[in-house]
């Protein structure tokens, strides 16, 4: 058995008990991380530990949006493991298929909450306990559909557009000692976006100039990039990865 290596640099990522956040902690992890994962599921959290390997990885359960659980989460990275360089803010919900015109205004402030508010207060708890004195860097997870119309999934949307401002905002106020971007994919094969490709795959790919869905690693592959050194002369940057979908967006 192969001895993985040992970066001496540490990740807090949240929701990451499957899908996205779970493939950015599996990289960190791959190139010699060690990493706090959050989510909302203890058993789905302890689960995740355990594969990731319960030796370089620990989790905090709790609600992304959740303060205290903010706190919690940063204070338990810094003492299991002395340091916080880097945070992956994954954690989202999309909790309705609605019209904007038609949305309930609490579904709407509940999608902000997770999606916005709670990556801005992990990055602030992260900010203060670490890496204002000492450095480090964010990714936030965006989406496409922050760039451009997305039909039933508006909410959503202008929340992940939302997120691409607060990296610039943050990455403004936060340099030079700490680096801020974004990631915005397209349709990633998640429990989370199941809703939009199951059952009809192939033709839900048809559309991407590289035929496939995007799958958690080839998140977890820019992320671990813009959370490396070699991303050092990189912040304010929304990195979109899509398969080129937008590529079809051109006049024909």
């Amino acid at each position: 058995m192969n001895q993985l290596p040992d970066s001496g640099r540490v990740a807090l990522v949240t929701g990451a008990s499957r899908g996205i956040g779970y493939g950015i902690a599996e990289a960190l992890v791959a190139r010699g991380d060690r990493v706090c994962i959050t989510g909302r599921n203890e058993d789905a959290l302890k689960e995740a530990v355990d594969k990731l390997g319960a030796d370089r990885v620990i989790g905090v359960a709790g609600k992304a949006h959740d303060e205290a659980h903010q706190a919690v989460a940063v204070e338990r990275t810094m003492e299991a493991f002395g340091r916080v360089d880097f945070l992956a803010n994954n954690a989202g919900t999309n909790p309705v298929y609605s019209l904007l015109a038609d949305l309930d205004l609490g579904v709407a402030r509940k999608v902000f909450e997770t999606n916005v508010i709670s990556a801005l207060g992990f990055a602030q708890q992260t900010w203060k306990a670490w890496q204002k004195e000492n450095g480090g860097a964010i990714v936030n997870i965006a989406s496409v559909a922050g760039l451009a119309p997305s039909p039933f999934i508006g909410a959503y949307g202008v929340s992940k557009a939302a997120m691409v401002n607060l990296t610039v905002q943050l990455a403004s106020e936060m340099a030079p000692g700490v680096r801020v971007n974004s990631i915005a994919p397209a349709v990633v094969k998640t429990k989370f976006a199941a809703a939009l490709y199951e059952g009809r795959e192939e033709e839900a790919a048809a559309g991407y100039p590289l035929k496939r869905l995007g799958v958690p690693e080839d998140i977890g592959g820019a992320a671990a990039f813009l959370l490396s050194d070699q991303a050092a002369w990189i912040t304010g940057q929304n990195l979109v990865v899509d398969g080129g979908l937008f590529l079809q967006a051109g006049v024909a």
